[in-house]
C-alpha cells in the first residue's frame, strides 16, 4: 500500500509539472503580452475565476448540503483555475485558441498563488469539519514550484529555442494527458468504494452544475466577439486538478473519501464541459457548408 501511495504521488507530480511545462512550450511571450494588454478581459477573467467561481462552488455545496469530503473537494476544485483541458476545449469548440491557451496559462500561474488562501478562507468562514485549515505557506510553495518553475522553463525554451520547443511540445502534451488519466484512474480504483457510494449522489450533481455554471460565468465575464467569450467560458469550466491534488496530499493525507469526491467532481466537470464545446463546434461548422461565416 505504501508503494502504491508513493507511486500515486510520483505520477501526480509528473502530471502537474508536465502540464505546466507543456503550457510553457506552447505559449509565446507575445500571446501573453496580448492577454495582459487587454485589461478589461484580464480583469473580468480574474474576477470570475478567482472570486466568483470559488464563491459559486461554496454556494452550490451549501445549497445541496454536500457531506464534508464532497464539500471540501468542490471548494478545492472551484478555487483552482487554469485547467489545461480549457485550452483543448477551445480547439474542440473551434474557438479563439490563442487567447484560450494564454488565459489558461495566466490563470494557472496566478491560481497557484491564490489557491491556498482562497480555499482556506472559505473553509474558515464556512466552518467545515473540525477546524479544517490548509497550511497555506507550504501549499503555495509546493504548487508554485510544481507549476511556475516548469512553465517558466518551457516559456524560456520556446523563447530561446523555438524549434526544439515545438518538437517537444506534442510529446509533453501526451505525457500530461496520459498521467492525468492515470491519476484519475488511480483515484477511482484506489478509492472505488468511496466512488461507488457517490453514484446517484448530490456530489456528481454538484460537479455537473458547477462546471455548467462556470462556463456561463466565464462567457458572461469576457469581452470581444462571441468566439472569444465562449472560449473564456471553456477555460473557466475546466479547473486545474494540480493544486487540488497537492492539497489532498499535503493537508489531508490523500484521504480516500476526499480523493473519491475529487475524482467525481473532476469527471463530472469534464462530462459537462465537453458536450458544450462539441455543440458549439457543430453550430460553427454549419455556416461553412453554405459559404457564410
Amino acid at each position: 500500500m505504501d508503494t502504491l501511495h508513493l507511486l500515486f504521488n510520483a505520477v501526480t507530480v509528473i502530471f502537474i509539472a508536465a502540464t505546466m511545462f507543456a503550457a510553457g512550450l506552447g505559449t509565446t511571450i507575445s500571446a501573453l503580452r496580448d492577454i495582459f494588454a487587454d485589461l478589461p478581459l484580464l480583469l473580468l477573467a480574474l474576477l470570475g475565476n478567482l472570486v466568483v467561481l470559488p464563491l459559486l462552488g461554496w454556494g452550490i455545496g451549501a445549497l445541496l448540503g454536500l457531506p464534508t469530503a464532497a464539500f471540501i473537494a468542490l471548494i478545492l476544485v472551484a478555487s483552482s483555475p487554469g485547467g489545461p483541458f480549457g485550452a483543448k476545449l477551445a480547439m474542440v469548440q473551434s474557438g479563439d485558441v490563442v487567447a484560450g491557451a494564454a488565459m489558461q496559462v495566466m490563470l494557472a500561474s496566478v491560481g497557484s498563488l491564490t489557491f491556498g488562501p482562497t480555499a482556506n478562507g472559505i473553509f474558515a468562514v464556512a466552518k467545515v469539519g473540525p477546524g479544517i485549515s490548509l497550511d497555506v505557506g507550504a501549499l503555495v510553495l509546493t504548487v508554485a514550484i510544481l507549476q511556475l518553475v516548469p512553465f517558466a522553463i518551457g516559456l524560456l525554451l520556446r523563447r530561446c529555442a523555438a524549434p526544439v520547443a515545438r518538437s517537444w511540445h506534442p510529446t509533453t502534451v501526451n505525457v500530461s494527458n496520459v498521467t492525468f488519466l492515470i491519476v484519475l484512474a488511480g483515484m477511482l480504483l484506489g478509492n472505488w468504494r468511496d466512488v461507488v457510494t457517490l453514484l446517484g449522489s448530490r456530489t456528481l450533481l454538484a460537479g455537473f452544475i458547477f462546471a455548467t455554471a462556470a462556463f456561463a460565468v466565464g462567457t458572461l465575464l469576457a469581452t470581444g466577439p462571441v468566439m472569444r467569450r465562449t472560449t473564456m467560458g471553456s477555460v473557466a469550466s475546466v479547473r486545474n486538478a494540480g493544486p487540488a491534488l497537492a492539497a489532498a496530499g499535503i493537508a489531508f493525507g490523500n484521504e480516500p473519501a476526499l480523493l473519491g469526491a475529487l475524482a467525481a467532481v473532476l469527471l463530472t466537470g469534464l462530462a459537462a464541459a465537453i458536450p458544450i464545446a462539441a455543440i458549439l463546434n457543430l453550430r460553427r461548422s454549419k455556416p461553412r457548408t453554405d459559404g457564410n461565416r
